[in-house]
């Protein structure tokens, strides 16, 4: 088993923040680290005389690679130490390409590089940002088997997905002068040899690359000193003061996109200020869950708002009173208003929106890859390149059209002005009758949608872990509640009197200075967003804080960890084993959950997958020394990394039943009162 970085910076490029390569820290990183083999990869460069200053500098395998910006996303190219003056021209057609920090090359100038790609291991950003595109990706497949993530979170999610690429996890650090502080993100491979074909075929298997030496994909290093984690359920453990908490925070600052639940954060300290900032978290759910539910309103109501019912009617006003007059001078007319142009009406042009959208349709069926197999059942792709040219023929010969009619329509309008100059008769105003009568068939309809939605309904009603939310649709009572839901200092009175007339209150809600034309759809129909607990009441002060730490604890599936500091500090035990423990088991099937804790309803009763203890040390120069023991929970001994060890019985009492002693007097009070 072998562990590798395929993943680091030796020269500051465009894409990098400012640093000074050292080598004596590199040496350090690879020592610390305890590396097998690494790669140079830095960003769309490759400096030959530096990669054989390094080669010559450090013990281990090194190999020579470029990272660089292929169409928004980045590829690792790595090669062997057998071509480098091949490889060194290459990387310079690279950077003569890419000048600009936004610059990238295109996938066909990448492969004009690099034409024979079988040579090199090829590694994108997979599950990691900027990812390379999936269309990329799709042009390289037969090259790429693996692809770097950014979390041990992700790596265990490829491992398990038989679709997804072999994952591969690596620091992607800046050897920086004065810097000594290393990240924990590498690679074991299972390899015989460090030789660049070896890794190359390991890289094709998902049974060959690992987290941890001992322990594969179940465990991942936190230090380089061999600290391990679970990618399940962690517990860690301690008396106070110990280095829980800031073995915590450790790992908080050593990991991206952690959610991290502090001590006392969720605790109620003041009802009134604890009520208000419940009500702000659920106005925030509730602002979403509106947003979500009348989002087709919202599509009707901006439409609406670019029609004005009273401009059509004096336009229409406007035509039938020239048309009137017109056929009165009929008798008087003269060879000017008798000329057919005279009264003649302009060309409506064609709206090419929906065929616009058409072809945006069909272009996503046939970029997708991701549903190939089951487009493909039903319409070939040559098929849909058909579609996708002859849709776009059709709209180039419907815009020649319309460019056609603009063109006649401003000839005749020229022509018009013309005669009108030497005639007093009376020209047919121009109008578009069939836009008015959409444009009122668009209001009756609107009508209806908003008489509908105003009718007051339950539109959600759901469980949650003891809670029920429900969510209500009602009218507005009056201008105040819109003034509130809106957020502003502006006024809704006028607005409000107009409330029962869908129309005449879309026309006040424009004339309201200061509301946002796409805010306009909210004040139709007020949603009440509740949070009731299991009797149907509204929840009380410490029930609101145990739905909060429910909520975050559900909304962790979106972070790529999970950190709980002493969860007892703020809730009761009862709540704690039957709705957290459940709940947090649940979340740790998917990723690292680790929790501080000195309770033996959480320390014990949630049943981890690994046991963390901290003890904390002070040296003789009076300087803080944390050490940290770990094993399985069924293990007899907690071990540190330098082989230390404690009775994993010892820790378990003196840190969740405070001693032996208090255990055993707890056990007899219990049975004396159940006797």
């Amino acid at each position: 088993m072998e562990k590798i970085d395929f993943h680091i910076h030796t020269i500051q490029s465009l894409s990098d923040s400012q640093f000074e390569f050292d080598i004596s820290i590199f040496n350090e990183y690879i020592e610390s680290a305890k590396l097998s083999c690494i790669a140079i990869t830095n960003h769309n460069l490759f400096d030959l005389a530096q990669f054989k200053e390094i080669s010559s500098a450090v013990k281990i395998k090194i190999f020579p690679g470029i990272e660089i910006d292929l169409e928004n996303g980045h590829i690792l190219v790595i090669s062997d130490n057998k071509e480098l003056e091949d490889f060194d021209l290459k990387c310079k057609e690279i950077s003569k390409k890419i000048k600009k920090k936004d610059d990238y090359i295109n996938i066909n100038d990448f492969l004009e590089i690099f034409p024979d790609l079988g040579k090199y291991i090829l590694i994108p950003h997979y599950d990691k940002k900027p990812e390379l595109d999936e269309t990329v990706l799709s042009q390289l497949k037969d090259q790429i088997t693996s692809g770097e993530v950014s979390s041990p979170k992700k790596f265990i999610t490829c491992i398990n997905d038989d679709s997804s690429l072999v994952p591969l996890y690596f620091s992607d650090i800046r050897i920086d002068k004065g810097n000594s502080s290393f990240p924990t993100r590498q690679t074991y491979i299972d390899i015989g040899e460090t030789s660049f074909s070896a890794i190359k075929y390991a890289l094709r298997d998902k049974n060959k690359v690992f987290l941890s030496r001992e322990d594969g994909h179940k465990f991942f290093e936190i230090s380089n000193n061999g600290l391990k984690l679970s990618s399940g359920l962690n517990v860690i453990l301690g008396e106070r003061s110990s280095g829980k908490t800031y073995t915590l925070n450790n790992i908080y600052k050593n990991f991206e996109n952690i959610k991290y639940i502090r001590q006392f954060e969720l605790l109620e300290r003041d009802d009134t200020e604890d009520a208000k900032r419940f009500k702000e978290v659920i106005g925030q759910k509730q602002s979403m869950f509106t947003q979500d539910y009348l989002r087709e309103l919202k599509l009707v109501v901006d439409d609406l708002v670019g029609i004005n019912i009273e401009n059509n009617e004096k336009e229409l006003e406007r035509y039938l009173s020239s048309l009137i007059k017109n056929a009165r001078e009929y008798e008087r007319a003269d060879s000017y208003s008798k000329a057919k142009l005279f009264n003649e009406t302009a060309f409506s042009e064609n709206d090419l929106g929906s065929l616009k959208k058409i072809i945006s349709a069909v272009n996503l069926l046939i970029e997708n890859d991701e549903y190939r197999k089951i487009i493909d059942g039903f319409i070939s792709n040559t098929d849909l390149m058909r579609l996708a040219i002859a849709l776009m023929n059709e709209y180039e010969k419907q815009k020649e059209i319309n460019l056609k009619k603009r063109w006649i329509n401003d000839l005749v309008s020229s022509i018009q002005k013309t005669l009108q100059v030497h005639t007093a008769a009376t020209r047919i105003k121009d109008i578009d009758l069939y836009k008015l009568l959409i444009d009122s068939q668009k209001i009756k309809v609107y009508e209806r949608i908003v008489k509908l939605i105003k009718k007051e309904k339950t539109i959600v009603q759901t469980d949650f872990q003891g809670f029920k939310i429900v969510a209500k649709t009602k009218n507005f009572i009056n201008a105040t509640e819109m003034k509130n839901l809106s957020g502003k200092k502006i006024a809704f009175s006028d607005a409000f009197l107009a409330y029962q007339e869908p129309y005449d209150f879309l026309k006040e809600l424009r004339k309201i200075e200061g509301l946002e034309e796409s805010e306009y759809y909210r004040f139709f129909v007020n949603i009440d967003y509740q949070v009731l607990n299991k009797h149907g009441f509204p929840v009380s002060g410490g029930e609101r804080s145990e739905f909060r730490l429910l909520q975050e604890i559900s909304d962790a599936q979106q972070f790529n960890m999970l950190l709980i500091d002493e969860p007892e500090s703020s809730f009761d035990n009862l709540f704690l084993k039957n709705e957290v423990n459940k709940m947090i088991r649940g979340i740790a099937k998917s990723l690292p959950v680790v929790i501080v804790t000195h309770n033996n309803t959480v320390g014990a009763s949630i049943i981890p997958d690994f046991v963390l203890y901290t003890k904390r040390l002070v040296n003789k120069d009076g300087s803080v020394k944390y050490e940290i023991y770990s094993g399985h929970p069924s293990d007899k001994e907690l071990i540190s990394p330098d082989d230390k060890r404690q009775k994993n019985f010892d820790v378990l009492l003196n840190c969740l039943e405070a001693g032996k002693e208090a255990y055993k007097e707890r056990g007899t009070s219990y049975e004396i009162l159940k006797d």
